[in-house]
């Protein structure tokens, strides 16, 4: 079959696009299903057909796109780039923070509350120590409860603990007129009143860190 009879029986032309080509060859397909005969006709045209075209594409006399004539070598489009992942420090926040239920909240208020209203009524130093001892235990409790992580727990009730303690200590140096004040008026001592405030750290920590 001479590669001219091969584009009259296509139905195509040498100035035909390959998806020319494609979509005649795919229309006598459909007109001619069953016929089995017919079809192999067809399909040596077309083959016929592209042969010439490569042949006139070594001439450099056409340019045969890649994607028709090679399909194999078509390459994907480039799938979109997963979104960057998170840093490890706001990975860590995330994980570190808490969204508590209103019981997680009230109750560590609620004993460490007591804790620090017994202080302020019993400023002496044994009462300050065992309240600071049920206050760390408590703690300790409202933390491990949410995790189940004993070293986690241990690691947030000490810093609570520590950072209670520090503001406590800042605040009396920064404020030192009006902490006086404030301890004479409750008849507090100045470790009943860091105290306090280490109670109200705790309570930040053991309600909203997990």
């Amino acid at each position: 079959m001479s590669s001219q009879n091969s584009y009259e029986q296509l139905g195509v032309t040498e100035a035909s696009s390959f998806e020319e080509i494609q979509d005649a060859r795919n229309r006598l397909f459909a007109q001619h299903q069953g016929d089995r005969k017919q079809l192999e006709s067809i399909e040596a045209a077309y083959d016929a057909v592209l042969m010439d075209r490569l042949r006139l594409r070594q001439e450099g006399k056409i340019k045969v796109p890649d994607r028709i004539r090679f399909p194999e070598k078509v390459v994907p489009p480039p799938s979109t780039p997963p979104s960057a992942p998170a840093s490890q420090g706001s990975a860590w926040l995330q994980r570190l923070i808490d969204t508590p239920s209103r019981t997680d909240v009230l109750i560590p208020a609620g004993v460490l509350t007591a804790l620090s209203a017994w202080v302020v009524l019993t400023p002496t130093a044994n009462v300050v120590q065992l309240a600071l001892i049920l206050g760390m235990g408590a703690t300790f409790y409202f933390l491990y409860r949410k995790e189940r992580k004993l070293g986690r727990t241990v690691l947030l009730g000490l810093t609570g603990l520590f950072v209670g303690f520090l503001v406590g200590g800042a605040l009396n140096a920064l404020l030192p007129t009006q902490i006086a004040s404030l301890l004479g008026s409750f008849r507090l001592t100045l470790n009943a009143f860091v105290s306090v405030v280490t109670f109200f750290v705790l309570w930040l920590v053991s309600s909203f860190l997990r």
